[in-house]
């Protein structure tokens, strides 16, 4: 064998040996995953980095798979480490995505080198659009599951298969099935009683923003109450459709909910604000917040509290739990804290009479 033709063999001879010793390289199997906009996406067989495409995402996720995550979409408050585990909080901040067009910092995710990007959350009809395009510029599969109120125990179980978490990921769908359905029982006798109460959700530093019904963030407050905030064309983001006091008056709610980073605090002395009933009769509160608000701020599973919590607020005499129990039972499996007294108080404190 001549020296050039000899050269050639080792040569290729290196680095076949090299490929053959570096498993990390080479191709990962994949599974088709279809998601809940119908798309086929192939993702890895084995599923171990993950990253979100937002807080509403990074609520569900937390609790079946945050040691997953390679970062949040936000960071957390200072006051989460009440409630969260240090891990989470050191989680590098990669930003979110609105739709397909956001914040999200594509060079710190691709840096991230997660396996899969997962969207949860409201459909929408661009939604596949966008994340057949993002897929595309990143080369990261991107998937979405839907999840309302309703449907949070079928997105859990979905989520549970995708990553290979199945039995918490029951754990979880149970206990959101079984808080659904007693809610939804405890509702249906306050309508055969004509009892359900009317109720305005009010968010900003002026108070004039509302969720309206028919507003994906209204789902609880929807499910909870009638709500007063009925309007041409509903707003859907987060922020509310700007109204004025004199609307407030007018729609005339037996209750107000402030969001907790709202005006709750200088209703009481604000002139302009006594003018309206449930100001004056003292039937406004604010929403429990910690570390996630419970009725609207992300629009996700903590949504759930804010049933239980509306539930012995508004109807009493209907309820046939615990607030306090179910509170710490949410706390302890999605959050893995154990909610003491002092806790649960500050949690509490201005959300009820």
């Amino acid at each position: 064998m001549n020296r050039k033709l000899l050269c050639i063999v080792l040569m290729l001879a290196l680095l076949l040996c090299g490929c053959a010793g570096n498993s990390e390289d080479a191709p990962q199997p994949t599974e088709a995953f279809v998601d809940s906009t119908g798309r086929a996406v192939p993702v890895p067989a084995k599923i171990e980095r993950i990253a979100i495409t937002g807080p509403l995402s990074q609520v569900y996720i937390l609790p079946l798979a945050g040691d997953m995550l390679v970062g949040v979409s936000n960071a957390y408050a200072e006051d989460a480490e009440l409630y969260l585990p240090a891990y989470i909080l050191e989680k590098t901040e990669i930003g979110q995505l609105y739709g397909g067009k956001g914040e999200m910092d594509l060079e710190a995710l691709l840096s991230a080198a997660p396996d899969l990007v997962i969207d949860i959350g409201e459909p929408k009809a661009s939604t596949a659009d966008d994340l057949d395009a993002l897929t595309e510029q990143t080369g990261i599969p991107f998937v979405h599951i839907d999840a309302t109120v309703a449907t949070a125990p079928d997105a859990y179980r979905t989520l549970g298969k995708l990553l290979g978490r199945e039995e918490k990921a029951e754990e979880l769908a149970a206990w959101c099935e079984r808080t659904y359905s007693m809610i939804g029982e405890m509702m249906a006798r306050v309508d055969a009683d004509n009892a359900r109460k009317s109720l305005l959700y009010c968010l900003g530093d002026t108070g004039t923003f509302v969720l309206a019904e028919g507003s994906f963030h209204a789902e609880t407050v929807n499910m909870m109450s009638r709500n007063v905030a009925v309007v041409d064309d509903v707003v859907s983001t987060g922020t509310g459709n700007e109204v004025d006091l004199e609307q407030i008056l007018v729609w005339n709610p037996d209750v107000i909910i402030f969001a907790p980073d709202s005006c709750y605090d200088t209703v009481a002395e604000a002139p302009q604000w006594q003018s309206i009933a449930a100001i004056s009769q003292e039937q406004y509160y604010k929403t429990p917040y910690g570390p996630y608000g419970w009725l609207s701020s992300p629009p996700a599973v903590q949504r759930y509290l804010g049933m239980l919590w509306l539930g012995e607020l508004l109807y009493p005499e209907y309820t046939e739990y615990d607030l306090q129990e179910e509170v710490t039972a949410y706390y302890r499996l999605f959050y893995g804290c154990d909610l003491t007294e002092e806790l649960y108080q500050s949690l509490i404190e201005n959300a009820m009479p």
